[in-house]
Protein backbone atom coordinates (compact mmCIF):
# COMPACT_ATOMS: atom_id res chain seq x y z
CA UNK A 1 0.00 0.00 0.00
CA UNK A 2 2.65 2.65 1.04
CA UNK A 3 4.28 1.98 -2.41
CA UNK A 4 1.29 3.18 -4.51
CA UNK A 5 0.92 6.02 -2.48
CA UNK A 6 4.63 6.93 -3.07
CA UNK A 7 4.07 6.54 -6.83
CA UNK A 8 0.51 8.54 -6.58
CA UNK A 9 2.90 11.49 -4.64
CA UNK A 10 5.39 11.44 -7.51
CA UNK A 11 2.88 11.40 -10.24
CA UNK A 12 1.42 14.15 -8.73
CA UNK A 13 4.73 16.16 -8.03
CA UNK A 14 5.42 15.22 -12.42
CA UNK A 15 2.44 16.78 -13.28
CA UNK A 16 2.97 19.79 -11.06
CA UNK A 17 6.14 20.42 -11.78
CA UNK A 18 5.12 20.72 -15.72
CA UNK A 19 1.78 23.04 -14.93
CA UNK A 20 4.05 25.30 -12.44
CA UNK A 21 6.95 26.41 -15.40
CA UNK A 22 6.34 28.59 -18.47
CA UNK A 23 9.91 26.47 -19.56
CA UNK A 24 8.36 24.58 -21.83
CA UNK A 25 10.37 22.20 -19.88
CA UNK A 26 12.01 18.30 -21.04
CA UNK A 27 11.57 14.89 -19.13
CA UNK A 28 15.02 15.80 -18.12
CA UNK A 29 14.14 18.95 -16.94
CA UNK A 30 11.25 17.33 -14.93
CA UNK A 31 13.55 14.74 -13.18
CA UNK A 32 16.38 17.16 -11.72
CA UNK A 33 14.03 19.39 -10.74
CA UNK A 34 12.35 16.53 -9.13
CA UNK A 35 15.43 14.44 -8.16
CA UNK A 36 16.20 16.26 -5.00
CA UNK A 37 12.69 15.84 -3.13
CA UNK A 38 12.45 12.39 -4.41
CA UNK A 39 15.79 10.96 -4.30
CA UNK A 40 13.98 7.10 -5.66
CA UNK A 41 12.68 8.97 -8.42
CA UNK A 42 13.87 7.48 -12.33
CA UNK A 43 14.24 9.00 -15.30
CA UNK A 44 11.36 5.56 -16.36
CA UNK A 45 9.43 7.14 -14.15
CA UNK A 46 9.20 10.34 -15.41
CA UNK A 47 8.63 9.80 -19.06
CA UNK A 48 5.77 7.16 -18.29
CA UNK A 49 3.95 9.35 -16.02
CA UNK A 50 4.48 11.87 -19.07
CA UNK A 51 3.17 9.89 -21.76
CA UNK A 52 0.24 9.12 -19.55
CA UNK A 53 -0.41 12.53 -19.25
CA UNK A 54 -0.34 13.11 -22.55
CA UNK A 55 -2.72 10.21 -23.53
CA UNK A 56 -4.91 11.76 -21.12
CA UNK A 57 -4.99 15.36 -22.25
CA UNK A 58 -3.52 16.79 -18.90
CA UNK A 59 -0.29 18.18 -20.85
CA UNK A 60 0.36 18.62 -24.56
CA UNK A 61 3.99 18.01 -26.41
CA UNK A 62 5.27 20.72 -28.33
CA UNK A 63 7.06 19.20 -30.43
CA UNK A 64 11.22 18.04 -30.73
CA UNK A 65 13.48 21.54 -30.08
CA UNK A 66 17.27 20.46 -29.87
CA UNK A 67 16.56 16.89 -29.76
CA UNK A 68 14.21 16.86 -27.28
CA UNK A 69 10.65 16.72 -26.76
CA UNK A 70 9.04 19.46 -24.79
CA UNK A 71 6.11 19.53 -22.81
CA UNK A 72 2.89 22.41 -21.65
CA UNK A 73 0.74 22.27 -19.33
CA UNK A 74 -1.44 24.65 -20.84
CA UNK A 75 -3.87 22.57 -22.24
CA UNK A 76 -5.63 25.43 -23.80
CA UNK A 77 -5.58 26.37 -27.13
CA UNK A 78 -2.49 28.25 -27.94
CA UNK A 79 0.66 28.52 -30.22
CA UNK A 80 4.47 28.62 -29.61
CA UNK A 81 6.95 30.31 -30.91
CA UNK A 82 10.27 28.30 -30.51
CA UNK A 83 14.00 30.42 -31.05
CA UNK A 84 16.25 28.43 -33.52
CA UNK A 85 19.61 29.90 -31.71
CA UNK A 86 18.76 29.83 -27.82
CA UNK A 87 15.71 26.87 -28.03
CA UNK A 88 13.45 28.58 -25.68
CA UNK A 89 10.00 28.15 -26.16
CA UNK A 90 7.50 31.13 -25.53
CA UNK A 91 3.74 30.67 -25.39
CA UNK A 92 2.15 32.99 -28.00
CA UNK A 93 -1.33 34.52 -27.14
CA UNK A 94 -4.34 35.09 -29.93
CA UNK A 95 -5.99 33.42 -31.85
CA UNK A 96 -3.68 32.82 -35.18
CA UNK A 97 -5.69 30.16 -37.07
CA UNK A 98 -9.40 30.27 -35.78
CA UNK A 99 -11.83 28.06 -36.08
CA UNK A 100 -13.35 29.15 -39.12
CA UNK A 101 -10.21 28.11 -41.02
CA UNK A 102 -10.43 24.94 -38.96
CA UNK A 103 -14.06 24.61 -40.64
CA UNK A 104 -13.22 25.53 -44.10
CA UNK A 105 -10.13 22.75 -43.93
CA UNK A 106 -13.06 20.23 -42.87
CA UNK A 107 -15.51 21.39 -45.39
CA UNK A 108 -12.56 21.47 -48.14
CA UNK A 109 -11.33 17.90 -47.44
CA UNK A 110 -13.85 16.47 -45.53
CA UNK A 111 -12.17 15.95 -42.44
CA UNK A 112 -13.09 16.06 -39.22
CA UNK A 113 -10.51 18.63 -37.65
CA UNK A 114 -10.52 18.05 -33.15
CA UNK A 115 -7.57 20.61 -32.90
CA UNK A 116 -5.48 22.67 -34.58
CA UNK A 117 -1.90 24.09 -33.57
CA UNK A 118 0.44 27.24 -34.70
CA UNK A 119 4.72 26.91 -33.63
CA UNK A 120 6.18 30.14 -35.15
CA UNK A 121 9.91 29.72 -35.68
CA UNK A 122 12.82 32.02 -35.67
CA UNK A 123 15.02 34.08 -33.21
CA UNK A 124 14.11 35.47 -30.38
CA UNK A 125 14.22 38.99 -29.08
CA UNK A 126 17.23 38.28 -26.55
CA UNK A 127 19.23 36.44 -29.24
CA UNK A 128 18.30 39.01 -31.86
CA UNK A 129 20.06 41.39 -28.91
CA UNK A 130 23.49 38.98 -28.70
CA UNK A 131 23.64 39.42 -31.98
CA UNK A 132 23.49 43.27 -32.47
CA UNK A 133 25.90 43.43 -29.88
CA UNK A 134 28.48 40.80 -31.46
CA UNK A 135 31.48 43.00 -32.34
CA UNK A 136 32.19 42.79 -36.47
CA UNK A 137 34.01 39.79 -37.18
CA UNK A 138 33.00 37.51 -34.66
CA UNK A 139 31.25 34.38 -35.60
CA UNK A 140 27.57 35.49 -35.98
CA UNK A 141 26.45 31.62 -35.91
CA UNK A 142 27.30 30.71 -33.15
CA UNK A 143 25.02 28.95 -30.80
CA UNK A 144 24.20 30.93 -27.20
Amino acid sequence: MEQRQNYSKKREAILKAIRSTTTHPTAEWVYQTLKPQHPDLSLGTVYRNIARFKENGQIISVGVVNGQERFDGNVKPHSHFICSVCGRVFDVGGDYLGREAAERIADRYRFQVNSSEVVFRGICAECLNRQSETPVGENHGRNF
